[in-house]
C-alpha cells in the first residue's frame, strides 16, 4: 500500500463504527467512512471534543453539525496551502491520501531536466495541479465544475502559485480530450481522478465502469512521444489495483513501453498504527 505519511497539518487520529476522527490543522472533524466496518471503543478525547460532525442520513446524504468551526481555514502540505471548507457530501475540499501520488510525480517532474506539460483531468480543487506546478511543470487543469476551478485558483494563490503556468478550464473532460486530439496537442504526463458517477456541464452522463477504459484509450492519444508518466485514481470499490494496472498495461504500454504499478493508497491512523484504505491508484512511468 502507498501511504500518505508526510503530513504535519493532517492526521487520522482514530476510526470506529463507520466513522473516522481527523485533525485538519487546529480542528477535529468526525466523518463517515465506508471502509470502517470495525467497532472499537471511542476512547480518544477527540471524539468528545470535535469541531464538526457529519451525520449520514438513512435516506442518503446527510448534514453537518458544527461546534466552533470557522467557515473556512487552511492547512499546509510541505510548500502547498489548501483552503478548506466543509460542504455537502461530507467533503472538505481535499483528499489528503493523494499526497503519496503528489510526491511520486513531483520527483519525476523535477528529475526530467526539461520542460514538462501536465494535464490534470477531473482536477477538483487542484491538489495535483499545485504539486505538479510547484515541481516546475506547466499544467492544464480541467474540471466540469466552475466552483471547483475557482476554489483551485484560490489554493494556487495561497500556495504562491498565482502566476504559475497553469491553464484553468471549466469543461467536460471527455470532450476536452477529443478536441485536443483534433488540435494535435500533446502532454508529457496525464493525471486523472474520475468520479464514480457524474454529469458534465451540459448533462453528459459519466459512469466509471462503462466509461473509464475507453477514456484511458482516448487520453493515450494525447501523450507526447517522450511522455513521462500517467496516473489514475479510483475510489470505486469495483476498480481494484489489478484492474487499474491491466487497463494502463493495455492502453499505454504497447505504444510507449515503460512499466506499470498499482496499489491501494492509505492514511496511517495515529492512535493505533492501523492504516485506513482510501481507494487505489495506477501509475505508468516511462523509465
Amino acid at each position: 500500500m502507498w501511504l500518505a505519511d508526510g503530513w504535519k497539518d493532517y492526521e487520522v487520529i482514530d476510526t470506529s463504527a463507520g466513522e473516522k476522527l481527523e485533525r485538519w490543522g487546529d480542528y477535529l472533524l468526525v466523518r463517515p467512512d465506508p471502509q470502517v466496518i470495525w467497532n472499537t471503543p471511542k476512547e480518544h478525547k477527540g471524539w468528545r471534543k470535535m469541531n464538526g460532525h457529519y451525520h449520514r442520513s438513512s435516506k442518503g446524504g446527510g448534514e453537518w453539525e458544527f461546534f466552533n468551526l470557522p467557515n473556512e481555514w487552511s492547512i499546509h502540505y510541505k510548500e502547498l496551502t489548501f483552503n478548506l471548507k466543509p460542504f455537502s457530501f461530507k467533503h472538505t475540499g481535499l483528499f489528503p491520501e493523494q499526497a503519496t501520488n503528489w510526491d511520486w510525480f513531483s520527483s519525476i517532474i523535477k528529475g526530467a531536466g526539461r520542460p514538462v506539460k501536465v494535464l490534470n483531468l477531473f482536477a477538483y480543487t487542484g491538489g495535483a495541479t499545485l504539486a505538479a506546478a510547484k515541481a516546475g511543470a506547466a499544467v492544464t487543469h480541467v474540471d466540469a465544475s466552475k466552483g471547483m476551478v475557482t476554489w483551485a485558483k484560490e489554493n494556487a494563490v495561497s500556495s504562491g502559485l498565482g502566476d504559475a503556468p497553469i491553464r484553468w478550464l471549466v469543461d467536460d473532460c471527455v470532450k476536452f480530450v477529443e478536441r485536443e486530439i483534433r488540435r494535435g496537442n500533446t502532454y508529457d504526463a496525464i493525471i486523472m481522478d474520475p468520479p464514480s458517477y457524474g454529469r458534465g456541464p451540459k448533462g453528459e452522463i459519466w459512469k466509471i465502469e462503462e466509461s473509464i477504459f475507453p477514456f484511458i484509450e482516448l487520453t493515450a492519444q494525447i501523450l507526447s512521444k517522450d511522455a513521462l508518466f500517467f496516473l489514475i485514481n479510483s475510489y470505486t470499490t469495483g476498480l481494484q489495483p489489478a484492474v487499474l494496472s491491466y487497463m494502463i498495461q493495455t492502453a499505454i504500454v504497447p505504444k510507449f513501453g515503460g512499466h506499470v504499478e498499482a496499489s491501494e493508497i492509505g492514511l496511517p491512523v495515529s492512535s493505533n498504527g492501523l492504516v485506513l484504505p482510501c481507494g487505489a491508484s495506477g501509475r505508468w512511468q516511462k523509465n
